[in-house]
């Protein structure tokens, strides 16, 4: 069986082509995947836009967000076995899932729900990560009394979309949620929003709810765009958290005055850094699946691409550069 994959183009690293590369052989905690679906990320964009600027010198396989069949499994592998399905979010240090077969570590691989088809499933993994560990791991927003606020900036994108029933699920807190057009607050309150409100003028459309400060704040898009309202807004001894880098300093003073936190947020550090606990990813995975198959969390998927080719993986990172997504966007094989 032949192995089929899209890559980034070294001679023109702006573009995408496709290649043939040798069926690769499980290492120890590997899973030899059969990738059924992928999902576009902003992460895909960002790796692709540094490679476009720094150059390449071999084909580079990106994608991390998958779902697929498991084909093989290394000597050290527990808990998997060929035939299961699995959904995953990668590990931006190896070849990605534009491709049919994939090897991923077992320890971040979670069993794909079973009430989720290929596509439905590929939506999650990324975002769900994100989403559980920038609200339990770093905001600990669990342990909140029901006084408590929670302010989501960016509530219909992929994170926000399970951010918002995660903390619904698992907490006490208010949740208010951003978002720009009646339809993104409609969606941010079907997942579960106790308020809705646009980002354009936060201090004075929270004002409007009697709030002056946000317990919580879990910034999900434009951090350096957030920042001055963010500090004004979080409570003293509050805690904020992001997933967006910033381009420009960011101005600590009144974070320092009040004795709030700030927190980041990178999915990949476990296995970026092969942390003692990776397998936690492995776990969350399983405890969403749980929460899907239950019905507590619907999939954010909400456009799907068909079929592996350079095509379709240009339309979806055009389409996620645009940066109008609401929910998810995934090619399914």
């Amino acid at each position: 069986m032949s192995v089929k994959a899209i890559a980034v183009n070294p001679e023109n690293p702006s573009s995408f082509i496709e290649i043939t590369p040798p069926m690769p052989t499980p290492g120890e905690h590997d899973l030899l995947v059969e990738v059924k679906a992928v999902s576009i990320n902003p992460v895909d964009t960002k790796v692709h836009a540094g490679i476009a600027k720094n150059g390449l010198n071999e084909p580079r396989i990106l994608g991390w967000d998958a779902s697929g069949v498991v084909k093989a499994v290394g000597a050290g592998v527990t808990g998997f076995k060929p035939g299961d399905e699995v959904w995953y979010a990668g590990d931006i240090t190896r070849p990605g899932s534009n491709t049919t077969h994939q090897l991923i570590d077992a320890r971040i691989v979670g069993h794909k729900p079973a009430s989720l088809g290929w596509a439905a499933a590929a939506a999650l993994p990324l975002t769900a990560l994100t989403a559980w560990e920038g609200l339990f791991e770093r905001l600990n927003i669990q342990n909140a009394d029901a006084d408590k606020t929670l302010l989501i900036i960016g509530g219909a994108g992929g994170v926000g979309s399970l951010a918002i029933p995660f903390a619904k699920h698992k907490s006490k807190v208010k949740i208010i949620a951003t978002a720009s057009r009646e339809d993104s607050a409609r969606w941010c309150r079907d997942r579960g929003a106790d308020a809705v409100v646009n980002y354009r003028d936060l201090k004075g459309e929270l004002a409007k709810q009697d709030i002056t400060f946000v317990d919580y704040i879990f910034i999900l898009n434009d951090t350096d765009g957030h920042w001055d309202a963010v500090s004004e807004l979080i409570a003293p001894q509050g805690h904020i958290c992001s997933i967006v880098e910033n381009e420009h300093p960011l101005n600590q003073d009144k974070l320092k005055s009040k004795s709030a936190a700030l927190h980041w947020e990178f999915m990949y550090t476990r296995s970026m850094y092969q942390t003692a606990d990776m397998a936690r990813q492995g776990e969350i995975l399983d405890e969403v699946a749980k929460l899907i198959d239950n019905g507590v969390v619907e999939s954010s998927l909400s456009e799907t691409l068909h079929g592996l080719s350079v095509e379709s993986i240009t339309e979806a990172h055009r389409k996620v550069l645009e940066g109008h997504m609401r929910g998810k966007l995934v090619v399914e094989f």
